[in-house]
């Protein structure tokens, strides 16, 4: 059973049996990885913590192998999903240790930003935005825009209907909208 979807340029794709000559395959590429990595920051979990989310996605893979479970159809997609939801596992916890109330009123302090900075601050405002959407819609978001995931795939990996995912995905880019609007980012 193979554990990517598609075999690594330039090199052989082993198995979960363990043919690779090296001892130990690594279940992600390296494209996966920074997908993996890009989900996980986007869904709010600090550049610190970045490495460790992406062992959890490894672990998880590997266990799943381990397990007799056949490899996901699509393993990017499999894992840009274990992060989105590690992502919200994260900030949940966060939530109940602090409520976001330090990190938020950082990134609102007023700073002077150069005229030519402008596309730091519509970042800055739409992690301030993702970060106050509910759990279900920052999914949705970060899985389609970041992890540039298709609606069909995105409902399958989740289990939820593909009209399900588009309700989410229109409620949270609404109300993205109305907060760059509300700060006057747009």
């Amino acid at each position: 059973m193979l554990l990517r979807g598609r075999p690594r340029r330039g090199r052989e794709a082993h198995t979960a049996t363990g043919d690779d000559p090296g001892g130990g395959a690594d279940p992600l590429d390296a494209a996966q990885e920074r997908r993996v990595r890009a989900v996980l920051a986007l869904g709010g979990v600090p550049q610190a913590d970045l490495p460790d989310g992406v062992q959890q996605v490894r672990l998880r893979l590997l266990e799943r192998a381990a397990g007799g479970r056949e490899a996901p159809r699509d393993v990017s997609a499999w894992a840009a999903v274990v992060a989105s939801n590690l992502a919200m596992d994260w900030h949940r916890a966060k939530r109940r240790q602090e409520r976001l109330g330090e990190r938020l009123a950082a990134l609102r302090q007023p700073t002077e930003q150069p005229s030519g900075e402008d596309s730091s601050v519509l970042s800055v405002a739409v992690a301030q935005g993702l970060d106050e959407l509910p759990d279900a819609q920052r999914q949705v978001v970060v899985l389609r825009f970041y992890a540039d995931l298709p609606v069909r795939s995105i409902a399958e990996q989740l289990g939820v209907p593909e009209g399900t995912v588009k309700s989410r995905l229109h409620t949270a880019v609404r109300a993205l909208r109305a907060r760059l609007h509300e700060d006057e980012v747009v």
